[in-house]
């Protein structure tokens, strides 16, 4: 079978599906997109962020590569105000570089290098790359943010100071001398080379709390067991603590209460039931987080329970946070079917909204997702892990995977993962269907009154007589009449025999096949 790419940028998609064609396997065809969509899709993600990955072999088990960041080992006692929003104190010790060296060292093909995988990315950052439909809107959304940044704003502003516009060509010099010394010196320079030492001074020069002793200590990422659960047949994996995988399991588990021939076609009555499943979910994890996330498979395995969703379908409770983040998602299989699914984000937007002026990428905003609250479980503490909504997931069948998937979008992540597993499981119209369809949304107020976000109309969905308050999410990211705020999920589905990629029309995403070899 033909190896297949989806991610959010052609760009990017295309650097996979070249990787697969000079003979890498779909690892290695990760690491190249992940760094091209570092410098075509600079907003979501990049060198200076997170990435979580879920793999599973063709005929053995699947596993998780946790690329958790961590916080500086030095903070203050007193947190300034904003300090962990914006700036060079809201980010986490970048952990990208890390992992994805960490994956194509232990599971990749050894037939294209390091340096290989890097190509695509230095090719975008000299060359450049034409901006696509959303990423404009994203420009578009955020030119005060940029303008007001003296180290973003040199990086994606035009050479004349306007702002990217669709089909601009954006070029970024800098941050190909970075990937070019990347590519020479490999991972560990980000670390303790000569990279290392940029980001220190940086950090140094702007007040940051990130030291050469934290980046030296970034340990590898830690390769565990996914979390899993059953939906009508089918084996469902996906990321365990920090990330919010637990979440969409619990989500698939509650609906599997309602008939199938509720879901089964997209219409107010499979609107409803989603919106009741997702309401619980979320109101359950905002009530009952986790909070030990390394210790947490005994707690964890009751939440994902069956027997957790059916007392979960008799009652609700009370939840309030829907954190704003961004993040991006791609999806690779290889002509040997092994299926690899990532999640790599800089958390909001431009994340940290901050530059490394010598190294020309942009800092991440994890900061953000800590309490400033003393005692508080998620507490601003050194080393602490930020909480996060990413569900990289891989659906499977028999032991052999068949879906691949995943989304950007703080906690809508979890209601688009959800969505389209259920979708391509219940409703059983294909991969492009379950991506393209109207999503819903749910984010639990103290109120009493849940807020419902639906992105379509759905003749006959009566909100208000299920107790929730119609809401309008942002309208500024809409293309052809799908709003990024449902998300952005890039899947690949194995049907009819082959594998059939699908990148969400809510974003610039492409899907790309790689030529048999």
């Amino acid at each position: 079978m033909q190896g297949v790419v989806v991610s959010a940028s052609p760009e990017a998609t295309a650097a996979g599906v070249e990787i697969l064609e000079r003979g890498g396997n779909a690892i290695d065809a990760a690491l190249a997109v992940q760094f091209a969509l570092g410098v075509t899709e600079p907003a979501m993600s990049g060198l200076g962020g997170q990435s979580q990955i879920i793999v599973h072999p063709p005929d053995g088990a699947p596993f998780v590569i946790n690329g958790t960041s961590y916080a500086a080992s030095a903070i203050p006692d007193v947190i300034p105000e904003r300090a962990l929003v914006t700036g060079w104190t809201a980010t986490t010790v970048p952990s990208t570089v890390r992992v994805m060296d960490f994956a194509q060292r232990n599971y990749g093909s050894g037939t294209v290098s390091w340096a290989d995988t890097l190509a695509p990315a230095i090719r975008y950052a000299e060359e450049g790359f034409e901006v696509g439909q959303f990423r404009a809107l994203v420009y578009q959304r955020h030119e005060d943010d940029l303008r007001e940044s003296p180290t973003a704003a040199p990086m994606f502003l035009m050479p004349d100071g306007a702002l990217p516009q669709l089909g601009d060509i954006v070029r970024q010099p800098i941050l190909a001398q970075t990937l070019e010394r990347l590519a020479r010196d490999g991972a560990e320079d980000f670390y303790t080379g000569a990279i290392a030492a940029e980001i220190v001074a940086d950090m140094n020069r702007f007040g940051g709390w990130i030291s050469a002793d934290d980046l030296a200590a970034t340990p590898e990422p830690r390769v565990q067991q996914p979390l899993a659960t059953t939906y009508r047949g089918f084996d469902v994996y996906t990321l365990p603590p920090p990330a919010g995988g637990w979440v969409v399991l619990q989500a698939l588990n509650i609906l599997e209460h309602f008939p199938a021939d509720t879901l089964s076609a997209p219409d107010a009555g499979r609107a409803a039931a989603l919106l009741q499943a997702l309401r619980l979910a979320h109101r359950s994890r905002n009530d009952t987080p986790e909070t030990d996330l390394v210790n947490y498979e005994k707690d964890i395995g009751q939440k994902i329970s069956k027997e957790a969703a059916a007392a979960l379908s008799q009652g609700v409770a009370r939840s309030h946070r829907d954190a704003g983040g961004e993040t991006t998602h791609f999806s690779v299989v290889d002509s040997d079917g092994l299926a690899v699914s990532v999640t790599a984000s800089i958390d909001s937007y431009f994340g940290a909204r901050v530059a490394s002026p010598s190294l020309g990428f942009l800092y991440n905003n994890y900061m953000q997702s800590l309490e400033e609250e003393p005692g508080h479980a998620f507490s601003v503490a050194p080393r602490a892990m930020p909480y996060s909504s990413m569900s990289a997931t891989i659906i499977a069948k028999d032991g052999s995977p068949v879906v691949i998937l995943g989304s950007p979008g703080s906690a809508r992540i979890i209601s688009a993962v959800t969505q389209v597993s259920s979708h391509w499981i219940d409703v059983n119209a294909g991969i492009e269907a379950a991506v393209s369809a109207p999503r819903v949304h749910v984010v639990p107020d103290d109120d009493g009154r849940d807020n419902a976000y639906v992105e379509s109309t759905f003749p006959g969905l009566d909100v208000a007589a299920m107790e929730l308050d119609l809401a309008a999410p942002q309208t500024d990211l809409i293309i052809d009449g799908l709003n990024a705020y449902f998300g952005g999920v890039h899947a690949i589905a194995l049907e009819n025999g082959a594998w059939r990629g699908s990148a969400d029309p809510r974003r610039d995403g492409a899907s790309g096949y790689a030529k048999a070899r």
